[in-house]
């Protein structure tokens, strides 16, 4: 797969989005506190399912930020000031003409 990133894509504030989730799923939780004072049990597995889920996909989001993090830092490190190392290039191409020289090819 192949994943790429312009200078001006700016990430998803996951941690916004999982405080929302969150906070979301402490209402939810909050409510069904509430109904079971009220003596209403149907509601309780629904909302552990619920919690279970949304931990499972929380999780996976911050996994996710931070793999994409990690490559937009790579892709980042990779550009550098945008600036052409032409003394690199020209060492390089050099090292890989000398690889073939010993290696026969011409």
């Amino acid at each position: 797969m192949t994943i790429n990133f312009s200078a001006g894509d700016t990430p998803p504030d996951m941690l916004a989005i999982t405080e929302e989730w969150l906070r979301e799923a402490a209402e939810a939780l909050a409510t069904t506190v509430q109904a079971i004072k009220a003596g209403e049990f149907g509601r309780v597995k629904d909302s552990s399912d619920c919690i279970k889920t949304l931990k499972v996909a929380v999780n996976m989001a911050i996994e996710e930020g931070n793999r994409v993090e990690k490559l937009r830092k790579q892709v980042a490190g990779a550009q550098g000031t945008g600036a052409f190392d032409l003394d690199a290039a020209r060492d390089e191409i050099g090292r890989r003409l000398a690889r073939l020289r010993d290696a026969g090819g011409g």
